[in-house]
């Protein structure tokens, strides 16, 4: 059945929500859900719905918005870049002067040896290219059987086919099954399920398992394994200090190359300008967006060491493109973004508040359904248990959306992580609000995951 669009409601508020519901997909909701709300405003770490209401945004969206809310300056950036030259392409010859400065500008803050800047529109297609750019790295050195890559369960790093083949979720597999070939799942390194570690240490079991896998598949023909540093899916899960530098040095032992995606974790979030920086572990490739333009224009920025350029490029040229790679407008609102973040020294209040708001998180642990709260810069995640002695995971849904009804805090939900990602900007005065708000929620959370 088709609606006539002539037919649909076009008035404010309410308006809007019944023509949300009767023209867009949301992503990962149910169509049996009636509920919409729809935000028109937003300034600081704050944003407004139709009905005027304000909500506290404690997830920078989803972990994007670093400087926050309504900066009228990029507003400014952007209005008079698109007067000026708004887009062309960045095939063969051509180029564009931000695309230009903005790739200088990232080999400036990213850790040495990535020198060479491949961009994109998002987080997504970042990954793709790193994919494909492990895959011909290895072809191109004579080395075609190196197909496989590894990942972890868990992990997030798209919706892609090759993204999407690489992402550790069940749920997005469903209709496709092994959407990309050759690709193992790993044993994600989260500490506080130490029931999927044999008693073991941490780092120890993954790194056995690891060694395991290259054994198994063969290590001539691996090309690959893809991590996030911190997995941002499951509420901010770090890996033992030790992880990454071990992990590092055992696929680079094999030739295997590391793909870094930090989409989540780049420009700050952890404290640092990488969370390569937090962790002392530079990858052969990085992925990075979200945070490069904080969600201003979509944007995202793929480096390489001078060593994957090379191959990947050579005589014959990198054998893939998107129509907005090095988009003017994009590349120059990112600049602006950078240079406020670095102006208002965000990087320091992502410690500073982040640590603070960690500590008054983890004061919600004398609720028994509080099972471990996690933070790295302002990257924090809550875990929900309905049994602290087995760890058995209760549903964050409904906490989620209690939040955002009773007490007008917005963060994500997966599973039973509740995801807190809050602007660079953050202060105090609102950790303290979002761990109020919290406690109110959490306090009438039964063990089934209702809220009275």
């Amino acid at each position: 059945m088709t609606t006539a669009i002539s037919a649909l409601p076009t008035v404010p508020g309410s308006g809007l929500e019944a023509l949300d519901r009767a023209t867009l997909i949301h992503p990962t909701l149910s169509g049996n859900t009636a509920e919409r709300i729809v935000l028109t405003s937003g300034s600081g770490s704050r944003v407004r719905d139709t009905d005027g209401r304000e909500y506290l945004d404690a997830s920078a969206v989803l972990g994007v918005t670093q400087v926050g809310h309504g900066r009228a300056e990029l507003a400014r950036v952007a209005a008079e870049q698109m007067a000026r030259l708004e887009y062309f392409h960045t095939w063969g010859t051509i180029s564009n002067d931000r695309a230009v400065e903005l790739a200088a500008r990232l080999v400036g803050l990213s850790p040495e040896p990535l020198t060479r800047v491949y961009f994109t529109s998002g987080g997504a297609e970042g990954n793709e290219i790193a994919l494909r750019m492990a895959r011909l790295y290895h072809h191109r050195r004579g080395e075609s059987a190196r197909t496989w890559i590894l990942s972890r369960r868990s992990a997030y790093h798209g919706v892609g086919y090759g993204s999407g083949g690489v992402t550790g979720f069940p749920a997005y597999h469903q209709g496709f099954g092994p959407s990309l070939p050759d690709v193992d799942f790993l044993t994600p390194p989260q500490p506080y399920r130490r029931e999927l570690f044999a008693g073991s240490d941490v780092t120890d079991f993954c790194l056995a398992e690891l060694r395991e896998t290259i054994d198994r598949i063969g290590p001539e023909r691996i090309a690959a394994m893809i991590g996030e540093p911190i997995m941002g899916a499951v509420g901010a899960a770090a890996p033992p200090a030790d992880y990454w530098p071990r992990v590092a040095e055992l696929l680079h032992s094999y030739g295997i190359l590391l793909i870094s995606d930090e989409v989540i974790t780049g420009y700050g979030r952890t404290g640092h300008w990488f969370a390569a920086d937090h962790f002392g572990v530079v990858p052969d490739i990085m992925v990075t967006a979200k945070g490069i333009t904080s969600g201003y224009v979509p944007h995202g920025a793929v480096l390489t060491t001078e060593a994957v350029a090379d191959e990947v490029v050579g005589d014959q040229g990198f054998p893939a493109g998107f129509t907005y790679s090095g988009h003017a407008t994009a590349c120059a609102v990112a600049l602006a973004n950078l240079d406020i973040i670095e102006r208002e020294n965000l990087l320091d209040n992502a410690s500073t508040v982040g640590a603070y708001l960690g500590k008054r998180l983890a004061e919600l642990s004398d609720l028994p359904i509080v099972g471990d709260v996690r933070q790295t810069g302002l990257m924090l995640g809550v875990e929900l248990v309905a049994d602290r002695g087995t760890r058995e995971p209760l549903p964050g849904a409904a906490v989620a959306e209690a939040l955002r009804e009773r007490a007008g805090i917005l963060l994500r939900a997966n599973g039973n992580a509740l995801i807190v990602n809050p602007p660079l900007i953050f202060t105090q005065e609102d950790a303290d609000e979002l761990v109020a708000g919290l406690r109110s929620v959490l306090a009438r959370t039964r063990p089934d995951g209702r809220v009275l």
